[in-house]
């Protein structure tokens, strides 16, 4: 009986090896598998279309197999890029973790950003943003503690309470900022040093530290509202002076300048290497327990 030896592996490429179609087989199914779930709010039954603003940037961002080298390019830069997928769940910090440790860093801390819609940054302005926090001091951030550690029933219950408070027709709510700086002071409730918040009106500040006790579930109490309105106006963001640094000029900074904010996402920080939990996205760039 004769025994044919085994035939070592084809190691080697085909003759009519095509690296950029193969490119192209690997590299298309995942970049489209990112769109799929960054426009996820279309439903899984959605078909190419224009008629919406959303459609319109999926079908820009899907690739197809007829795409060239600078269509699939453009595509991943639309998304990654312009759109920001590329800064998913990643925080930008400046400045000495020192200056932000909060007396009550046992409990987890909630955020909550806004920022100016895009088409209403002036050209060659700076976009304007707000992020405002406050301490859960009804849970521990982690178990063993005298206070019962958060758990993900919790954080959904806060999820859909920010969306009760602060999304209106499946978009953030829109406040206006401006030179009036408001701040509230309550340790006890979660407002440790009563970071401010710059609004245009008084009345709006109230509102909005009312909601945010509404969705940390602890009275809201006027008293402890502090108001400084300084005597110097809002700059608008057009600003046409100069400042020169190091032989460059640049723009003046707008003082506290009057603008739309809109919420975009509320997220939760336990501190340490745990990583946030996003509890809401209205921009669909994190993965949140709700949409």
């Amino acid at each position: 009986m004769v025994i044919t030896p085994a035939q070592p592996p084809n190691d080697k490429l085909p003759d009519n090896f095509d690296p950029f179609e193969h490119l192209q087989k690997i590299y298309i199914p995942q970049h489209n598998a990112i769109v799929n779930r960054y426009f996820s709010d279309l439903g899984d039954d959605w078909k190419p279309n224009i008629a919406s603003s959303r459609s319109a940037l999926r079908v820009a961002c899907t690739m197809v197999d007829n795409d060239n080298q600078l269509m699939m390019s453009l595509r991943h830069h639309l998304l990654f890029d312009l759109l920001g997928y590329s800064k998913k769940n990643l925080a930008i910090f400046y400045g000495s973790s020192f200056d932000t440790a909060l007396p009550v860093s046992g409990h987890p801390q909630l955020f909550l950003y806004f920022s100016q819609d895009s088409q209403a940054v002036p050209v060659n302005g700076k976009r304007l943003d707000h992020e405002k926090s406050c301490r859960l001091t009804r849970y521990a951030c982690k178990s063993g503690q005298a206070l019962p550690a958060i758990t993900k029933a919790n954080l959904i219950e806060l999820a859909r309470e920010i969306k009760t408070q602060f999304v209106e027709g499946k978009k953030g709510l829109v406040y206006t900022s401006g030179k009036i700086a408001v701040s509230y002071t309550d340790p006890a409730n979660g407002f440790p040093r009563g970071g401010r918040w710059l609004v245009n009106s008084k009345s709006e500040a109230i509102s909005l530290y009312q909601k945010l006790c509404n969705v940390v579930d602890r009275p809201f109490d006027l008293n402890k509202i502090n108001v400084i309105t300084p005597e110097k106006d809002s700059s608008t963001q057009a600003s046409t002076q100069t400042d020169t640094i190091l032989g460059k000029q640049y723009k003046e900074p707008a003082y506290r300048p009057v603008a739309n904010l809109r919420f975009r996402y509320a997220y939760v920080s336990f501190g340490g290497s745990a990583s946030p939990v996003f509890l809401i996205d209205t921009t669909f760039r994190n993965t949140a327990l709700i949409t």
